[in-house]
């Protein structure tokens, strides 16, 4: 009886781990890809694919599964269909500037370019995506512009990269180009003769072209001949071909000492990239909308429920979102939502989370899938604040479920005006707030106060 019992409810557990770790399985006609069989099965197919990049945890990924799944079987013969657990496989969706899931891209002719799918999250709307994406390539390969990308090691002459977006510098531009600039630069110190920049040529171009697309020009890959802008190999002692090196404004340059392959360099770009990207924005919940759309697309939404308007005054609130800002930069890699309320404008919230009517200003972090959240136990500072993510962060820290298992009811309001608050219109919010802390403490029915 133990045994079968012990068999039961490893079943169970093996089944709830791999609902929680992926969305697909083998039997599926979804091909699951990973960094280590993505170049042989997409970029150097013929094949035109439709590929997801996905996060086991987010809701609008786990709302797509069937339809995908769908889709891939009727086009199954015809178009590849593929996914990538992009949380998992994180460079991999570095690599084609994933941000937000599911993100759906088309390798068609060339797999260099991949195309963002705007279309619907049917199965049909998905399929019909496809075919015209299909009609496209084949009219391209009857008219002789396939555009294709097979092996990732052509010559320029062959058609495999080209130059145009590497920029090439002189000991005379150099420093106009690349010190007073405030993007990011990764420059290749080369010889014409040497046969592994010969190598990484054509990577380097098709690098080019990727990070300018993707990073909107705010990376930038460059190319020095080192035998003939002498100054400039002396000054950063170069001593090898080809020597890679990354120009950050007000630091010293670095050597860049990753893979020589366009997805390496893409990579690492991107994440260059990331560290000088803006942070996330901070919102406001002024409707049911903004919480839901930020607390489903992200793993964790942190919310922050700031004192009344008339507690702080404007000066206080934007000290306390300051806080909160600098918080978002810190932890901008964690691709966290970030919100934030008055207290009372949201007190059904406040209810669910265990905060409700004093105690402000209070945070909590909740992760939307599991319906979960953590409270902030410690100060409401960048100190405290920092250890309590922190903690989040590497998965320590205690958990409570939202009451009543859902999101309650979010209520619509104006957003803040930025200005302190007069005491005549927020009266009544004061006087209802006190009311709900009584009522908790069975004092008083809020029937029984009338609100002017």
């Amino acid at each position: 009886m133990l045994i079968a019992l012990l068999f039961v409810l490893g079943t169970v557990s093996c089944t709830l781990f791999l609902a929680v770790n992926g969305l697909y399985s083998a039997s599926d006609d979804v091909i699951e890809l990973t960094p280590t069989n993505f170049n042989k099965e997409v970029i150097q197919s013929d094949s035109l694919w439709l590929v997801e990049f996905y996060a086991p945890w987010c809701g609008h990924c786990q709302r797509l599964t069937p339809e995908w799944k769908k889709a891939a079987t009727a086009l199954k013969g015809v178009v590849k269909v593929g996914a990538v657990d992009a949380d998992k496989h994180q460079s991999l969706g570095g690599q084609y500037g994933v941000r937000g899931f599911p993100t759906i891209k088309i390798f068609g002719a060339n797999k260099n370019k991949a195309e963002d799918y705007q279309g619907g999250r049917t199965s049909e709307a998905i399929v019909d995506a496809a075919l015209s994406a299909l009609r496209s390539l084949v009219k391209d390969r009857l008219s002789g512009r396939s555009g294709g990308y097979s092996s990732g090691r052509q010559s320029r002459e062959s058609g495999g990269g080209d130059k145009k977006d590497v920029i090439e510098l002189t000991d005379d531009s150099f420093d106009k180009n690349v010190i007073n600039s405030d993007d990011v630069w990764m420059v290749e110190f080369y010889a014409p003769w040497c046969g592994h920049c010969k190598n990484l040529e054509p990577e380097w171009a098709a690098a080019a072209t990727e990070v300018k697309e993707q990073t909107k020009g705010k990376v930038k890959l460059a190319a020095v001949d080192a035998t003939v802008n002498q100054m400039l190999a002396s000054r950063y002692g170069i001593r090898g071909f080809p020597t890679i090196k990354i120009f950050q404004k007000g630091e010293d340059p670095v050597d860049y000492d990753g893979g020589r392959t366009r997805s390496d360099i893409v990579a690492r770009a991107l994440d260059l990239f990331s560290d000088n990207a803006p942070p996330p924005e901070l919102l406001e919940i002024t409707s049911e909308d903004v919480l839901k759309t930020t607390c489903d697309a992200h793993q964790l939404c942190i919310i922050s429920v700031l004192p009344h308007i008339l507690d702080t005054g404007a000066s206080g609130r934007n000290s306390y979102l300051d806080v909160m800002l600098k918080m978002a930069e810190k932890y901008k890699k964690k691709m966290w939502g970030w919100l934030w309320t008055e207290a009372g404008a949201q007190s059904d919230l406040e209810s669910s989370l265990g905060i409700g009517g004093f105690g402000y200003p209070a945070m909590a972090a909740i992760n939307a899938r599991k319906m979960k959240f953590a409270l902030l136990k410690g100060s409401f500072s960048e100190q405290g604040i920092n250890e309590f993510l922190r903690e989040l962060s590497v998965g320590r820290g205690s958990t409570a479920p939202v009451g009543g298992g859902a999101f309650p009811k979010i209520y619509t309001v104006e957003p803040w005006d930025g200005k302190d608050g007069e005491v005549r219109n927020a009266l009544s919010v004061k006087v209802l707030m006190l009311c709900k802390v009584q009522k908790r403490l069975g004092r008083i029915r809020t029937s029984s106060v009338k609100i002017l």
